[in-house]
């Protein structure tokens, strides 16, 4: 029996939209067959910021136990998969800090011809969604990653409409992680864990 493809979903979420995308992205990769590790970055935000927000104070609590991202879980990986709320159309800092810390994996050559693809949220339609993924995008060309976004290669995709990666619009919390979101992130987890599997293999051979 092969070894199973080894993914890493890791994510920033202040209220927790977020934190309920990268559930649903570990888990059906889970059941694709991967071995999987779901993980946080860390918090950069001061408490009384967490705290002047219920939504935000009960997400960080959910999550504490939730273990943050380290360098060894990236190069642990063969697939990553990166989550982040859009921040004025680009990644919250969080994720960016977490992302930055990579550089010594980087000049080891120990990011390169991995599988990466991303998801996010925002809370308005047409509200950063594309631009916040296509902006974590480019880091991966920089890695010398494999980018493997869902594409419109799903008959779903056309519900969500968004062929770059997962998207949910929160309408500041009123809009809960709905089936749509959910068939989504079905449909890109299981295409990571596809084509990382068929990538290892070629690269094995």
């Amino acid at each position: 029996m092969s070894t199973p493809i080894k993914v890493a979903v890791v994510y920033y979420s202040s209220t927790g939209t977020i934190a309920e995308v990268a559930r649903e992205m570990a888990q059906y990769a889970e059941k694709a067959g991967a071995e999987v590790r779901l993980l946080k970055a860390a918090e950069l935000a001061p408490q009384a910021a967490i705290d002047s927000n219920p939504a935000w104070a009960a997400n960080a609590l959910a999550t504490a136990g939730l273990p943050e991202a380290t360098a060894d879980d990236i190069e642990w990986a063969d697939a990553v998969i990166f989550g982040s709320p859009t921040r004025f159309g680009n990644i919250a800092s969080q994720l960016k800090q977490f992302i930055d810390t990579l550089g010594g994996l980087w000049a080891q050559g120990k990011l390169a011809n991995k599988v990466y693809s991303g998801f996010t949220s925002s809370a308005t339609v047409h509200g950063g969604q594309e631009s916040t993924l296509l902006a974590l995008y480019t880091s991966f060309h920089h890695f010398g990653g494999i980018v493997v976004a869902p594409g419109y290669t799903h008959a779903s995709k056309f519900a969500d409409g968004n062929p770059y990666g997962t998207s949910h619009v929160d309408a500041q919390g009123n809009n809960p992680v709905d089936d749509t979101t959910r068939e989504a992130a079905r449909v890109q987890a299981e295409r990571v864990v596809h084509i990382a599997t068929a990538l290892k293999a070629g690269l094995s051979a």
